[in-house]
């Protein structure tokens, strides 16, 4: 249990925020298959340290193995448990379906176990690729027989996981006839895709996005190391941007490129136009500075969509609790199936804040505001954004948060940085 005493918010401090999560797994499933990246600020996360173990370790060396419940287990078979990593599932499903001649169990926690992975599995069957579940259908654990794929045209939904299609599109390069992925229907989450294309084209692997229609052209290996500096996570960043916005004093982040291909930085133009807070790139640093404009006039209501920033969404409703501001959120659909129904838990917690909503099953907007409660704790589903997300309510209330370590998936240093920006209330 984490206690947040009522705090206020420091004046210009700085916090170094380590690369994006979702860049550095990119970025290690291509150095896995290609071995020509050296990356430089990798992610300090949990779901990162995971990932890059799984990569590395052979099959003796895994944590849990459950083909000691077979009374005769395949030789060369392997066993892997990522635990609450869901983008580690997601990635090493269409990695492992590519290592020829090698079998991998792969599983994970109880919640991973109930997050459905059907539609990559199916898509990779479609491939050729032979993948069973060995629990229940479409969910992990997942036996994955390795091989070799030559079929290049496969068929996905578009409104699944983005990272289902980077899962494929990652191996794409990988694969001797490259892969072309035809998207049916409406996007979601195009700016992840988008950020999976940019770096694919700076590894130097050839690629287009037309229309619904992604191709992925083969790589002809290079022996050229490619340097890669992961920018900071724009995720963990809107943290300060709540604190700032509640705050209303400056904050100072390192390192984030102006011109990012994280859908999160939409948070610069998000807390701009609706709380007033400027960002100020300082390039020569690779230093954002978080300034509230103190003529700025709220809004009567925030109306958005974030079907293009999803995991900002929980930042965004506190922020807008906070401050008591009416706000109707669409384009949720993917939080249902997040580390826990995100869309629920924000519905359940919100209320200790005081704030009545209604959801459905991709939108979430305020009904009503009230008084918090008096002794607020709140829950976190064992999902790091709801620890993160609530926590600048302190800076209203004070508040306790269960499960503090599981910020660990995804900013492991979060409750020591709010240490260097808090000053708390005697």
């Amino acid at each position: 249990m984490k206690k947040l005493k009522k705090s206020e918010l420091k004046e210009n401090q700085t916090i170094q925020i380590s690369g994006s999560k979702s860049i550095s797994n990119r970025l290690l499933i291509l150095e896995s298959l290609f071995n020509t990246i050296k990356i430089g600020n990798l992610s300090n996360s949990q779901d990162t340290q995971l990932l890059k173990k799984a990569l590395s370790e052979t099959s003796s060396e895994v944590r849990e193995d459950l083909e000691k419940k077979q009374d005769s287990p395949e030789q060369n078979t392997g066993n892997v448990d990522i635990h609450h990593a869901g983008t580690a599932m997601r990635f090493l499903t269409s990695y492992y379906s590519i290592q020829e001649g090698k079998t991998t169990v792969l599983t994970g926690s109880k919640r991973m176990k109930e997050r459905p992975i059907k539609n990559l599995v199916t898509a990779l069957q479609n491939l050729g690729v032979k993948i069973e579940y060995l629990e229940n259908e479409g969910f992990p654990p997942l036996k994955i027989h390795g091989q070799k794929i030559t079929q290049k045209t496969v068929a996905v939904p578009a409104n699944i996981s983005s990272q289902f299609i980077t899962s494929l599109l990652l191996i794409a390069g990988k694969l001797e006839n490259g892969l072309e992925i035809n998207l049916l229907g409406e996007v979601t989450s195009k700016s992840y895709i988008e950020m999976t294309l940019n770096i694919l084209t700076r590894f130097g692997i050839k690629n287009s996005f037309v229309g619904n229609t992604i191709k992925v052209e083969p790589f002809n290996h290079q022996s050229t190391i490619i340097n890669y500096e992961v920018e900071s996570d724009w995720s963990s960043a809107s943290y300060f941007y709540s604190f700032a916005a509640l705050g209303r004093q400056t904050i100072h982040l390192k390192s984030f490129f102006k011109e990012s291909t994280q859908g999160d930085s939409a948070i610069v133009k998000i807390y701009k136009d609706y709380f007033g807070i400027e960002t100020i790139f300082t390039e020569s640093e690779h230093t954002i500075t978080l300034k509230p404009d103190p003529e700025f006039i709220f809004p009567e209501k925030i109306i958005l969509d974030m079907n293009n920033c999803p995991d900002i969404a929980q930042t965004l409703c506190v922020t807008a609790a906070a401050l008591q501001l009416p706000f109707e959120i669409s384009g949720l659909g993917t939080l249902r199936v997040k580390e826990t129904d995100r869309l629920q838990a924000l519905f359940n917690e919100l209320l200790k804040l005081g704030t009545k909503t209604e959801i459905t099953d991709s939108t979430i907007q305020s009904v009503s505001f009230g008084k918090p409660d008096e002794n607020i704790i709140i829950k976190t589903y064992q999902d790091h954004r709801m620890a993160m997300a609530f926590a600048p309510f302190c800076l209203i209330q004070e508040l306790e948060i269960e499960e503090e370590d599981v910020v660990e998936k995804s900013y492991p240093m979060f409750w020591e940085d709010l240490k260097i920006i808090l000053t708390e209330n005697s």
